[in-house]
């Protein structure tokens, strides 16, 4: 898998991966990650990317120009798609995290101040994505968001793919909860049936308590669920 991230900061974006889990995915080869800063393309010699908006208002714009030429120069495979992160797009679930992994190659498009021109958005008509109903300075943290789910899911990321499997979403339901040593903590111990070593009665334990947490924490998703599983 192949991302491309369009930024104007892109130290925030390679530095992210030079820690854990996404460092051994890249070292590995199961993904890769580059960065394109739309200043190096600016017609300007004082690589200017953003400029006050017609017709008046707080902020800065950014200009067409250098984001459709960075755009352009970007080299694309057969099988790619184009997210432009914004609080006005789809929210990010793990449902369009499963639909991204399809993808040989992502390119992301990282807004800041004011947002993009809008004939940026007519010109390269990207998917747009949210990771949430509030706004961020930019759009390189909801960037790391995507790529980190989606990558996480790929074949060879994680240790075990059986951690992307059981996460929260991946079946409709929030996750169970999680013990390890030791077994009792300031009068606070392990549910028994984790002990007994009978995996028949221990997944019907996560799912109940799975079930339970995402009707208290959740019910957006667990009427869903009902509804999805006819119970």
């Amino acid at each position: 898998m192949k991302f491309d991230v369009m930024t104007l900061f892109p130290e925030m974006v390679e530095d992210y991966f030079r820690y854990s889990i996404q460092k051994r995915a890249v070292e590995a080869g199961i993904v890769e990650v580059n960065t394109i800063n739309p200043r190096d393309y600016a017609a300007n010699k004082h690589r200017k990317v953003d400029d006050i908006p017609y017709g008046g208002g707080a902020g800065m714009v950014l200009m067409p120009q250098p984001y459709v030429d960075a755009y352009e120069s970007i080299e694309k495979s057969g099988n790619s798609i184009t997210v432009m992160l914004s609080p006005q797009g789809k929210p990010l679930t793990d449902t369009i995290v499963n639909d991204l992994t399809k993808y040989d190659q992502i390119i992301l498009m990282c807004g800041h101040y004011e947002g993009f021109d809008e004939r940026i958005r007519e010109l390269i008509k990207p998917t747009e994505i949210s990771v949430g109903d509030f706004v961020l300075t930019g759009g390189e943290l909801p960037a790391l968001c995507l790529i980190d789910a989606v990558s996480r899911k790929l074949e060879g990321t994680l240790g075990h793919m059986e951690s992307a499997q059981e996460d929260s979403f991946s079946d409709g339901l929030l996750e169970y909860p999680h013990y390890t040593r030791p077994r009792e903590f300031r009068g606070l111990e392990v549910p028994e049936v984790l002990l007994n070593g009978n995996h028949k009665e221990i997944n019907a334990f996560r799912l109940e308590k799975s079930i339970e947490r995402t009707k208290t924490r959740r019910p957006d998703l667990y009427e869903k669920y009902k509804k999805e599983n006819k119970c």
